[in-house]
């Protein structure tokens, strides 16, 4: 699967969540499913229906696709760590996300795509992969010659949420610098993760 290009509320209004790292916009004028009967639509949802849309928020927000989410998930799940905290975990240390939640771009596919044309630097060195995953002190700021970007600048005075405590952010440089790793309450909306480990749990 590749990225998805469709309409960012549309998706968000299926999943009943705003999602700040796919799009700025909030559902809330129409905060029912799409569709010409998302306003009636009753009942109780399948255990399976609970556990794919949790996933799907994952999914949707860091803009990860099946195959590569899946691969993420089964590394969480080989770790030490409970499987749910450690996949939150991997994805917050994502760069794109750091670049985004660090308030250098105004959604994850604007900071994938300021990474891969090499506007930002890992500890002094260029990095354009937007799955780097970053580590307690890293330090990630815009290229030099980057630093005047308009994008770059217009998302800073407006950023899109507060920072996480998970990292510094030094104004003056225009640096963010990991301090800690992430958790499960660094992930700016509701999601109920072990929803998630179920969905897999027979299926891998």
């Amino acid at each position: 699967m590749g990225r998805f290009t469709g309409p960012r509320v549309k998706i968000m209004r299926a999943l009943g969540v705003d999602l700040p790292g796919l799009s700025r916009k909030s559902m809330d004028r129409r905060p029912y499913p799409p569709g010409e009967h998302g306003r009636d639509r009753r009942g109780k949802a399948s255990d399976f229906k609970r556990q794919l849309m949790e996933k799907q928020k994952l999914r949707f927000n860091y803009g990860i696709g099946e195959r590569q989410f899946r691969r993420m998930f089964l590394e969480a799940a080989t770790s030490r760590e409970p499987t749910g905290k450690k996949l939150l975990e991997l994805l917050e240390r994502r760069l794109d996300n750091m670049v985004f939640r660090a308030g250098f771009a105004p959604t994850i596919p604007a900071a994938r795509q300021m990474v891969t044309h090499r506007h930002f630097t890992v500890n002094g060195k260029s990095v354009n992969i937007p799955s780097y995953r970053l580590k307690e002190g890293d330090v990630v700021t815009p290229r030099e010659k980057s630093k005047d970007l308009s994008a770059i600048n217009e998302a800073l005075e407006n950023p899109s949420l507060a920072r996480p405590d998970w990292f510094s952010f030094d104004e003056t440089k225009k640096s963010a610098q990991v301090s800690s790793l992430p958790d499960s309450t660094s992930v700016p909306f509701e999601v109920d993760v072990q929803l998630v480990v179920e969905y897999y749990a027979t299926r891998i």
